[in-house]
């Protein structure tokens, strides 16, 4: 007969908090909430750690270039959706990874011998003033000197005339060592008023340039998330079809971790996925797998490999997979059955594989319990979809704007790839809809009202980091009365009333 799961399947709304002690250190400034992105071997550091524990879902009306770049400032990951050809995606990895904040390679180099005529020509093609004179004219070049328009506004020059005659030579650049940190850079740009200072290496050779203009969005983005070259941290989704063709690409265009993108991971495409990638790159390339929703799934994919396992089926705001299959299982059961299955795998091998809790989350108070419960990080779809940054259309409607968002499992997407069926079969049936979000503004101003929330509930349970908090936390079943007299009862809203008699 069929195996029967004895608990009730819950979701989060079910649980609350139950407060701990609160020490006088424990306020929301001392909270770090760094977490690890893919495993890491105990005694080790992962290769990829976040400074919050948020990802933006692998979707269309979600994650593209511009969502990792904003996500990335505030220091988590976006996975860009691969439900696109292998050279879109790959081009808008490129771009994140090009994006100039901070430590900048330079793309306008000349060499002395270059004419003012070609330096003129220069600036007309890329739009900027400020140029690298290095030896041989190449962006990692051994540095001479800086050319900036104003060095060549005099009126006895001729367009003949050479960079190495107005150029400002090195000995007279204020400089720093390659491996100065981004706030220092900023000091010493603040300290000598400098409009750009130049990074080094030991032999003189130029590795970046930062400029005065980004100093601003430096000091607001100190959580900013940024690999061993100073760009942005990104992610992108790939399927268990093409990957042989779409992970190469990736990689080429700089990708820092991968993701499959399935209605559900306890598959054996998964499984043939996983291993190809670990055995044609090696395992520095990091990638993470799902959805499950048990223990099996956990330690099958676990197994197979994975950097990190994805938790939740159906849960999504836009997913009807439960209602069109009754396949699934309550968000906040299911991470709490793998979240055990996760730290019996740590005490029998010594390895960590972080557990990501996708999909549930409808208020800002779930992502604390998911957390709480010992989850690792979210990837979350609607939250983001609501904001500038999202590639989808915002429309008004009945004097409300809304942005738009569908589930990839919907016939707008048809990313029929996620559907594990083997071969060239295709879903013949929707599993996600199409629908709108109300529109809530920026990224930057959402998720700084969200991480307070986050920061001051865990001052409330005692906890400072993330682990702790996953340690120390109380959670308790509410019944339904319970969850009634939580929110506002037995009074009248003034929001109902549109004016005063």
């Amino acid at each position: 007969m069929a195996f029967y799961f004895s608990e009730a399947s819950h979701t989060f709304g079910e649980y609350l908090l139950v407060p701990g002690y609160s020490s006088a250190d424990c306020v929301p400034a001392n909270v770090s909430l760094a977490t690890p992105l893919v495993k890491f071997k105990k005694g080790e550091k992962p290769k990829i750690t976040m400074n919050i524990p948020m990802t933006s879902a692998i979707m269309q009306a979600v994650s593209d270039d511009k969502m990792a770049i904003a996500l990335a400032k505030e220091g988590g990951v976006s996975f860009i959706y691969g439900s696109q050809s292998i050279a879109e995606e790959a081009a808008m990895v490129a771009r994140v990874k090009t994006y100039k904040s901070g430590f900048v390679n330079s793309d306008s180099n000349i060499k002395p011998t270059t004419t003012l005529a070609e330096i003129l020509a220069l600036k007309d093609s890329t739009g900027h003033s400020t140029m690298a004179v290095t030896e041989d004219g190449t962006p990692t070049g051994k540095l001479l000197g800086i050319v900036t328009s104003r060095d060549y506004r005099v009126t006895r020059m001729t367009e003949d005339t050479k960079a190495e005659v107005f150029m400002t030579p090195f000995s007279k650049l204020v400089h720093a060592d390659a491996h100065t940190t981004l706030p220092e850079a900023n000091d010493l740009i603040w300290k000598h008023k400098l409009n750009m200072l130049p990074l080094i290496d030991k032999n003189q050779r130029l590795r970046y340039m930062v400029f005065r203009k980004d100093y601003t969005d430096n000091k607001e983005n100190e959580l900013e998330i940024i690999d061993d070259k100073k760009r942005y941290i990104v992610g992108a989704g790939i399927n268990t079809r093409d990957y042989a063709e779409r992970v190469p690409a990736l990689l080429r265009a700089g990708a820092d971790v991968l993701c499959i993108d399935s209605s559900e991971g306890f598959s054996e495409w998964q499984r043939t996925t996983l291993q190809y990638i670990h055995e044609t790159f090696g395992e520095d390339v990091k990638v993470g797998a799902g959805n499950v929703v048990d223990r099996a799934g956990f330690r099958f994919l676990a197994e197979a490999g994975a950097d990190f396992i994805k938790v939740g089926i159906g849960g999504g705001s836009i997913c009807i997979t439960r209602e069109t299959k009754g396949i699934g299982r309550g968000q906040a059961t299911a991470l709490i059955d793998v979240i055990k299955a996760r730290d019996e795998y740590y005490e029998e091998t010594g390895v960590y594989i972080p557990v990501c809790s996708d999909g549930g989350i409808v208020h800002d108070f779930h992502m604390t319990l998911a957390l709480a419960m010992g989850a690792d990080f979210m990837m979350l779809g609607r939250y983001f979809s609501r904001f500038d940054e999202s590639p989808t259309d915002k429309v008004r409607i009945n004097g409300t704007y809304l942005k738009e968002y569908w589930g990839e499992g919907s016939n707008r997407a048809r990313n029929w790839q996620r559907y594990d069926l083997g071969g060239d079969k295709k879903l013949s049936f929707e599993e996600g809809v199409d629908s709108y979000v109300p529109y809530a503004g920026s990224l930057k101003d959402n998720i700084n009202i969200t991480l307070s929330k986050l920061r001051s509930t865990m001052c409330n349970c005692g906890a400072l980091t993330l682990p702790n908090f996953r340690r120390d936390a109380k959670l308790t079943l509410v019944s339904s009365t319970s969850i009634v007299e939580g929110g506002s009862h037995d009074v009248i809203l003034k929001d109902k009333f549109s004016s005063r008699d």
